[in-house]
Formats: C-alpha cells, structure tokens, sequence
C-alpha cells in the first residue's frame, strides 16, 4: 500500500499548473519545486510566478511560495499549494512522496529516475517510459496529445508552436540578444503587427501579427538570445490571460489519470520494471 497522497511537481509552469490543479482539486497534496528565478511566460496561470509575488491565484486555487517543511504542511492544511525553491528535487528524500511528476518541459532528462517515488511520470519528451520513469505524457498538440506512454518516449520536439488561426512560429517572441528584457506591452496588451513589445539591450522584440500578448517573461529577467520571451494570440480574449489553457487541462487529466492507474497497479502487487 502506498503510505502517503503527496505529489511533488518539478517544474510549476502554465502546462504543469494544468496538471497541478486536477491533482489539487481532487484531493493530493502538490508541492511544487522550482528554481531561484523561474522563468514564465504564462504568469498569470503559473504557480511558478509565486516565487516572485510570494503568492498567486488561479482560478480556484492559490499558490503560496513557502521555505520549509513546516510551511509546506502549513499550506496543505491551508488548502494551498506550497510552491518551494529546490530546483534538484532534494526534499523528497524528507517527504518521500507517493509520486513525482518531471513538469519542467525541459525536452531533455535534467535527473527526474524511478528511485525517486514510487509513481513517476514526466510531461513530455526527454524520458522513456518504463526506463526513466513509470509513465510519459504526450504534450505535443495533434491527435495524441494528452496520451499515456507506458513504454517508450513522446514525439521529439518539432520547434513549431501550435497552429492557433493559422499562425504557428508568428506567434512567437524570441530574445534577440544576451541581457535584461524591458517590457513595453505585457499581458493582455492588444498590439498590431510591427508593433514593439519589449526591448533586450536596445534590441526591438516586435509583434508579427495583430492580436494580444498572452504571455510575457517578467520585466527586467535576464534573458538569452532566441529564448522564448512571450507570445502574441491572434484571438483576442482577455479572459485567456488568466485561465488554464485547453492544452494544460487536457495534459491534467492525463497526469490525474496515470497516478491513479499506477496507483492501482502498485497496490494490485505490479509496477513497471
């Protein structure tokens, strides 16, 4: 029997939040870890972003930046979720938690193994299933998003974004030199094709399409160059700012749907080798 309800989430942005808060919701305890400076795109729909505002909402449920054990339990009794700095994963040697999921979409492994809970899974490519870790989660948009792999990896990374209205890498900011980001339109700032958004070293990051800027890095982060920094939506809707995406809530359910199929198999007397 699995003695505990906890999930850690390495990694607390806007496609981790999805998977965070169907996990919330029902009833575990999430810890999130995250590193120093987190670097978000989506802010708003990131627990991540609590690292800098200390707090934050989404939607139904708050995440709280917290600096010990004690805090942590302090946040689950709170009905929070704790969001921790501890970019290598070394609490759960201390919580030993009934699973870890690798949200960090990193594309590649950053250390995330079988050994560290008794249920693993990874949002993503980067891990084998049924090798690294118990299960990997399709991210990739088409028609296996969101799907369980239990042997095997998750579709390469393509470098193509989503197609939303017909534009994929318009969509898209890219830093265009090493330094510190200035911000000129944030989120939710309607902006027209040509227009600039944000300057790195005097160098303009400008718009390529009409429409709202529905994520944005935080102003005065230290960037590198052609790292994503936001991106433009064509669909003009304020309220997506703040909401879930379509993509993470369908990832939340495949997060939620695999901690609950390993759970059954571990108490039935099987996990993957």
């Amino acid at each position: 029997m699995l003695e505990n309800d906890i999930v850690v989430f390495r990694g607390g942005g806007d496609v981790a939040t999805g998977s965070i808060q169907k996990l919330h919701r029902t009833g575990f305890k999430v810890l999130v870890l995250e590193m120093e400076k987190p670097l978000c795109i989506r802010r708003y729909v990131s627990c991540a972003q609590a690292i800098f505002d200390g707090e934050i909402q989404i939607e139904d449920f708050i995440a709280k930046k917290v600096t010990n054990i004690d805090e942590i339990k302090e946040c689950w009794k709170d009905g929070k979720v704790p969001v921790y700095i501890d970019p290598k994963a070394e609490i759960i040697k201390k919580l030993k938690p009934m699973a870890l999921v690798d949200g960090t979409l990193a594309k590649k492994n950053i250390g995330t193994n079988k050994q560290m809970a008794d249920i693993t899974i990874a949002l993503g490519p980067g891990y084998e299933a049924g090798i690294d870790v118990d299960v990997v989660i399709e991210t990739n948009r088409g028609h296996d998003l969101g799907r369980l792999i239990f042997e095997g990896n998750a579709q390469k990374n393509t470098g193509i974004p989503g197609n939303i209205n017909g534009y994929t890498t318009e969509r898209i900011l890219r830093s265009p030199d090493d330094g510190e980001i200035e911000v000129i339109k944030d989120i939710g700032s309607i902006v027209k094709k040509g227009e600039v958004l944000a300057y790195v070293n005097d160098k303009e990051v400008r718009s390529e399409l009409d429409g709202m800027v529905r994520g944005m890095i935080g102003n005065k982060s230290k960037v590198t160059k052609d790292l994503k920094i936001g991106d433009v939506d064509p669909r003009v809707n304020k309220r997506n700012t703040k909401t879930i995406s379509d993509k993470a809530r369908l990832i939340g359910g495949g997060t939620l749907e695999a901690i609950l199929i390993c759970k059954r198999r571990i108490e039935d007397g099987f996990r993957n080798s």
